[in-house]
Parts: C-alpha cells; sequence; structure tokens
C-alpha cells in the first residue's frame, strides 16, 4: 500500500524556482504558523499575541504555511477555520492541497517514510478520507484553497526568508524534520540554501520542532521548523509552537531562540485553552476514532522531546 507514503508529481519542485521573486514585507514581525490542524482555540490564542505585539507597536504579519486544517472534521469548523486563515497570508500543506485537489492514490498526501507505523500511515488516510467528505460540502472553500501558492519566499530584514510546508524539493518532503537533522542532513542543507538562494528556510509538516543555525558557504543560515502550532510539540507540555522572526524581540517568553543577523529568530509557545477544545475534540473524534487513537496523548501530554532536543547547532 502506498497511500500516504507517496505523494503526487504536483508536490513536487525544483529549489532554484523559489525565492526568484520574493515578496517584500513591510510589517516588524513574522508569524509562521505552521500545522494549525484546525484548533481554533490556537487560532484565538495567536490573534491574542499578535494584538500584544501590535499594541507594543509592532505590525504583525500572520503566514500560514500549510495544514491549517485537520481535526476540523464538522462543518461549522471547517468554515470557521478556513475563513479565518484566508484572511492571511496562507500556502499549501498536503492536507489542504488534497482537500481542493483530491488525488487517486495519494491517501493524506503525508509521504510518512518508513520509520512512520504502518498504522499511523492508515489513520492518517482515514482521516483525509473523512475531511475530504467535509470539504466538498464547501466548494467555495476548495477554490480558495486552489488558489493558493505551494511555498512562499519573503524578503523580510533584507534577507530571504523562504516559507515551505515540507521541504525545498517536495510539499510534503521530510528533509527538514527532526528525524533528518538528528540522522545529520548537512550536504542536503547546503545544497537547498546554494540552489535557492535563501537565508532562511521555515517549514512545518512533520509535526517535531527544529531551530537550527550554521554556516554554509561562508554566510550564516537558519532552519526553523514550528513542529505545530495546533498540539503539544515538547514533553509534558501541550502548548503549540509557531516561529517568529522579528526585527524585536518577543514580548514574551520563547521556547528558544536568538538574535541573527539583526533579527530575532524564536520559537513561540501557543498557549490555547486546552480546557476548551479536548471536549470539543473528543466530540468530532471519539476515544476509537483515528485522530484521537494517533494524536489525542499528544494534544493532552505533548512528545518525548526536551527543549534541548529541539536545538541543532552545527557548521557546515
Amino acid at each position: 500500500m502506498n497511500e500516504g507514503r507517496s505523494c503526487p508529481l504536483a508536490y513536487r519542485y525544483k529549489p532554484s524556482d523559489l525565492c526568484r521573486t520574493p515578496d517584500k514585507v513591510t510589517e516588524d514581525v513574522l508569524y509562521v504558523i505552521g500545522g494549525l490542524y484546525g484548533n481554533p482555540y490556537a487560532l484565538d490564542e495567536i490573534e491574542r499575541m499578535a494584538l500584544a505585539e501590535q499594541q507594543q507597536g509592532h505590525r504583525v504579519r500572520l503566514v500560514f504555511n500549510g495544514d491549517f486544517n485537520w481535526f476540523n472534521a464538522s462543518d461549522s469548523l471547517f468554515r470557521e477555520i478556513n475563513s479565518r486563515v484566508l484572511g492571511h497570508t496562507a500556502s499549501l500543506g498536503n492536507v489542504d492541497y488534497e482537500l481542493a485537489n483530491p488525488n487517486d492514490g495519494a491517501g493524506c498526501g503525508c509521504a510518512y517514510p518508513d520509520f512512520v507505523d504502518q498504522g499511523v500511515v492508515e489513520r492518517s488516510n482515514s482521516m483525509m478520507e473523512r475531511l475530504q467528505g467535509v470539504a466538498g460540502d464547501h466548494p467555495d472553500i476548495q477554490e480558495r484553497l486552489r488558489l493558493l501558492p505551494r511555498y512562499r519566499c519573503l524578503l523580510f530584514g533584507g534577507l530571504k526568508v523562504l516559507v515551505v510546508h515540507g521541504d525545498p524539493e517536495s510539499l510534503a518532503g521530510w528533509g527538514l524534520a527532526h528525524e533528518s537533522f538528528v540522522a545529520g542532513n548537512e550536504l542536503k542543507l547546503a545544497e537547498w540554501f546554494g540552489d535557492s538562494g535563501a537565508d532562511v528556510i521555515v517549514s512545518t509538516h512533520t509535526c517535531l520542532p527544529v531551530l537550527w543555525s550554521g554556516t554554509i558557504e561562508g554566510r550564516s543560515r537558519v532552519v526553523v521548523n514550528n513542529g505545530s502550532a495546533g498540539m503539544g510539540n515538547l514533553k509534558h507540555d501541550p502548548r503549540g509552537l509557531i516561529t517568529r522572526i522579528g526585527l524585536t524581540s518577543p514580548a514574551s517568553e520563547p521556547v528558544s531562540g536568538f538574535e541573527w543577523r539583526g533579527l530575532n529568530v524564536s520559537l513561540m509557545p501557543v498557549a490555547y485553552d486546552l480546557d476548551a477544545w479536548l471536549p470539543r475534540f473528543d466530540r468530532l473524534w471519539p476515544g476509537d476514532s483515528a485522530a484521537a487513537v494517533s494524536y489525542r496523548s499528544r494534544i493532552v501530554a505533548g512528545t518525548s522531546l526536551a527543549t534541548d532536543d529541539v536545538v541543532f547547532p552545527f557548521v557546515v
């Protein structure tokens, strides 16, 4: 069975094409929000965080880099999430792509590697099938999703910030996954930064966070993967994470971050109302459902990662 492990050719792109025409950002702060996963309370908290920055005089741009849909398997929540997200800068994740452009044999479009258990793959395919049924009743939203790009390149603080969902070769690529950094992906990073011309690559998709800094061809570069904005990322911690890139330091405490080439780069916690979200999640996805089996324990208690496990400093 390849459903959920392979992905359509339309997911592919060339790294050399990604930053040819960057869009200039006029705001002071970027929030890059990957893996919202249909959690409206996480979105409430992110909007509250942005408002707090604005009250300090910081202009904030919200950038959603895919998979803002996933748990929102009801008509009302599907419409709410997409209506709110699509009012901001957005690009596709594999979930959103498959909702707008269903591909036979793609399943969830996750391109899961071999180390992911087959049960996870099958449950994700089942979730996608259910969510596609909901999306089919909202053709106007499907059309808006079809118009979204697969990646964005933003010129911010004089630097090129490449925003992808997976990696610089595929919408659902795993080359910027936490597991890839553990295994050592220095040569591929050097190739991608060299071909794209990016200074920063921001990703999500693979659900575990990464904060990397290093030197490639004599220039300092950064990779940030926020894991998931809509569910926990760290040990005994149900908070989501987003990537913040700013001309100023954040007002609240980041999980991790640093000053770099005139910018502050941070992973910021999203302390959403879990007590409000969990009963709603349970109504949508009861205890024996695919989403509950795959995700409920993580929503409640986070992952096995400590904060130090997220940071990968080395020099190429």
